[in-house]
């Protein structure tokens, strides 16, 4: 495919993932638009648009996590930036959106972050939403703009078809996740095994139970997101445990907070694989994680999306490179 042949639009950066927006940019054979994102003294997002995008489809690449406050006003300001410098379209690209979690009201007197941040962004001036693997998929109906909702799993999957695995079984470590692992399990034709746990609090989890039999198996844990590795772990352990041979544990976006990368070293995973939405510098902090690039589906969106072409068989395409 050559990615040269277009020309009227332009990706911009911000600081949220600047490795992953270079990579698009690299296979889109387009430079990278000039914007110098900064901050005042106070921390305030000073943006200067270094070239015109009068007319122009506009990407922009910035994912939303930490710091999540930061990166979510970079966003909203190179937007409204753009709106104010007569941008033909305006398309939000955002690998990982952060303030998904909160996406419904579970309780007396919660906050619905999810709906208002789809909202800050809709009212900046974005046209489009690019995405991958929200927290929960009802997120898209919170904009009122179009919303692209990408699917990382499809290249764990091909990842972990490489290893050969036998014995296969493709765990979920909460009932929340049941659905991606069937889906995954259905790809490597394997079984599924749920691990059945409680949340005593935010970001504590305890195993209770283990549906499926894992004993002797090589297990895969599937999640969409990683952010303290309590629930990841605690799965992992429990497995060994009840006498699984090998643990092996994916998911889209590795947030990796707080003890996240101690607990993954000192658990029973194996290798934690995951995709690049997120900047993660793993080799110099945790001998298990492993990145995928998920440049390639990105940059084969963006340019369906500017020919306006169907987004529905994009990894078929990008099967067949």
């Amino acid at each position: 495919m050559n990615y040269g042949c277009f020309s009227d639009y332009k990706i911009f950066a911000g600081n949220g993932n600047p490795a992953l927006a270079k990579e698009i940019s690299n296979i889109l054979e387009k430079p990278l638009g000039m914007a110098d994102v900064s901050k005042f003294s106070d921390g305030e997002v000073s943006l200067h648009l270094g070239e015109t995008v009068r007319g122009c489809d506009c990407y922009i690449i910035q994912s939303t996590g930490k710091p999540v406050n930061d990166n979510l006003m970079e966003l909203c300001i190179m937007i409204d930036a753009m709106k104010r410098a007569s941008a033909g379209r305006i398309n939000a690209v955002i690998p990982y959106f952060g303030y998904a979690r909160q996406d419904r009201i579970s309780k007396a007197r919660e906050p619905l972050t999810a709906k208002l941040v789809a909202d800050i962004i809709s009212v900046a001036g974005a046209d489009r939403v690019i995405t991958m693997d929200l927290h929960a998929a009802q997120i898209q109906g919170y904009f009122n703009i179009p919303v692209d909702h990408l699917i990382g799993q499809p290249v764990l999957e091909k990842y972990f078809e490489t290893m050969g695995l036998d014995d296969l079984v493709i765990v979920s470590p909460d009932h929340g996740s049941v659905k991606r692992t069937r889906t995954f399990a259905q790809y490597l034709d394997a079984p599924i095994a749920i691990v059945d746990k409680r949340r005593p609090k935010a970001n504590v989890s305890e195993v209770m139970n283990i549906i499926g039999e894992v004993e002797g198996k090589n297990c895969i844990l599937v999640d969409d997101m990683i952010d303290t590795a309590g629930t990841i772990t605690n799965a992992a352990d429990a497995l060994k445990k009840m006498g699984a041979k090998h643990v092996y544990a994916a998911a889209t976006h590795g947030v990796f907070s707080g003890p996240a990368f101690q607990r993954i070293e000192d658990s029973a995973i194996e290798e934690m694989v995951v995709l690049d939405t997120l900047p993660v510098q793993e080799q110099n902090i945790c001998s298990k994680i492993k990145t995928l690039s998920v440049a390639p589906v990105f940059a084969e969106t963006i340019r369906r999306i500017y020919f306006n072409q169907p987004l529905s068989s994009l990894f078929d395409v990008l099967e067949s490179k």
